[in-house]
């Protein structure tokens, strides 16, 4: 982390290495639950992104990566929102049917249970896990986890009823 960041610190900031070596930075800080430092990082590689114009799903990565250290200091209406960012620029960039898309569909359902809104996890997934299904397959890691959540979410609503509770299990 540190000593990459060193090494790499007076090259241009449009240097792949000095963008690598921050990356690496934040998360090693995050790996080891300096979780207000790896904020500060992540927020320095976000904005240095954007400065120097990088390509649309570098800058999506960096925000994911931003979300999870918000998540980790208990943030979670601002992991949310970065989450529903995230979620809603790879729909625009790759399309409903792209991994990263449906990466980003249920990490934003991760924040949606956490923060218990249950109607629009429901709706999301009722969208985006058949597709899962169709173009991942029914055995697909990624499948499995989002059919967890819909299943998470229909048991954990107390507005659910009955029959929402049985298509849980």
């Amino acid at each position: 982390g540190w000593a990459c960041w060193k090494t790499y610190l007076g090259r241009p900031e449009t240097d792949w290495h000095r963008t690598a070596a921050i990356s690496e930075h934040g998360n090693g800080l995050l790996e080891t639950g300096l979780y207000e430092d790896a904020l500060s990082v992540k927020e320095t590689e976000l904005a240095t992104l954007r400065r120097i114009g990088t390509l649309a799903h570098n800058i999506l990565d960096v925000q994911g990566n931003l979300a999870v250290t918000y998540a980790k200091l208990e943030r979670h209406e601002l992991a949310l929102r970065m989450k529903r960012i995230v979620y809603s620029g790879y729909l625009k960039l790759k399309g409903e049917e792209h991994t990263d898309t449906l990466i980003s569909a249920n990490n934003y359902v991760d924040s949606l249970i956490q923060l218990q809104r249950y109607k629009t996890v429901m709706s999301l997934l009722r969208k985006t896990l058949p597709i899962a299904r169709r173009v991942l397959g029914e055995d697909h890691h990624l499948t499995l986890r989002m059919r967890f959540n819909y299943a998470r979410a229909l048991h954990q609503d107390p507005a659910a009823t009955l029959d929402d509770r049985r298509e849980s299990v």
